[in-house]
């Protein structure tokens, strides 16, 4: 139960940091003024002061670090989520009983019409060999 709650809270954290991890990569300044001049090229320096290249690089880092631990955390809750909590005794207590007793089968009685397969092999022993001409 407590695993289920701490995944949605650790999903949260990831779906926002890569929403923000993307807003600040597309924020940055290119070196050949790429997308970044679609939002305006004295925006950022307006937000963040002249230091907009620190700010926006020390938050990549920062925001990408929790990313990938977010992405760890949640590969491992999810992979011990479902894992059944059963015992080896508890396996040997649950397993059904061995068969002490072996049933033969009856052989397939012939009919009046069905050649008996013991008269099948005979016939197929005495066989004539094929005439030569």
């Amino acid at each position: 139960m407590w695993i289920n709650i701490l995944i949605y809270g650790i999903l949260a954290v990831h779906v926002i940091c890569s929403i923000l991890l993307v807003l600040i990569v597309l924020m940055q300044r290119p070196r050949a003024e790429g997308l970044g001049a679609a939002f305006g090229s004295g925006m950022t320096e307006s937000m963040f002061g002249a230091q907009t290249t620190d700010v926006l690089t020390k938050a990549t880092i920062w925001l990408g670090g929790i990313f990938f631990v977010a992405t760890l955390s949640l590969a491992m809750l999810y992979a011990h989520r479902d894992r059944p909590t059963v015992s080896v005794g508890q396996l040997m207590e649950t397993a059904p009983p061995a068969l002490e007793e072996v049933i033969p089968i009856a052989p397939a009685e012939t009919g009046p019409g069905t050649p008996d397969p013991a008269e099948k092999s005979a016939e197929a022993d005495t066989a004539p060999a094929p005439a030569t001409p």
